[in-house]
């Protein structure tokens, strides 16, 4: 009897063992599945500057003077950007990142003018350049 009661009590521990493994298991995937994943909050960029001239801008001889506020908000690949000149109407644009931290697209201006939007960021790099009536070249900074 004593060797036949081990024998049963390991069997038994063994089997109880198996079954208290899968609960567990079954709650951590459970827990993965539902949890979703981790996703990094947006980071906003800004910068506040004045214009200056480029190819478009022949005959603005005002643009020095134009003062811009951009901010830029990289959620994953969805960059979100808007921009206003002091004392004029907040203008805004919206893209996608490349792979290579580049973007590219045009914003709707005054007197339906239209803006060239084209910008990067990645490491060290956090520009936008707004080319249109005026040029503006945005060094970014986090906020």
């Amino acid at each position: 009897m004593g060797r036949h009661a081990v024998v049963l009590g390991l069997i038994g521990y063994y089997l109880l063992g198996q079954l208290m493994r899968f609960p567990v298991l079954a709650g951590a995937v459970a827990g993965l599945v539902l949890g979703g994943v981790a996703q990094a909050d947006p980071v906003v960029y800004t910068w506040t500057g004045y214009g200056g001239f480029g190819p478009k801008t022949a005959g603005s001889t005002r643009c020095p003077s134009y003062k811009m506020t951009v901010n830029v908000t990289v959620d994953g690949d969805s960059v979100k950007g808007v921009f206003q000149q002091e004392g004029r109407d907040e203008r805004n644009f919206e893209t996608t990142l490349g792979k290579d931290g580049a973007f590219k697209t045009t914003a709707v201006v005054g007197n339906g003018g239209i803006m060239d939007v084209t910008g990067t960021i990645k490491d060290g790099e956090n520009t936008v350049l707004l080319d249109g009536y005026c040029r503006f070249d945005a060094k970014l900074a986090k906020r």
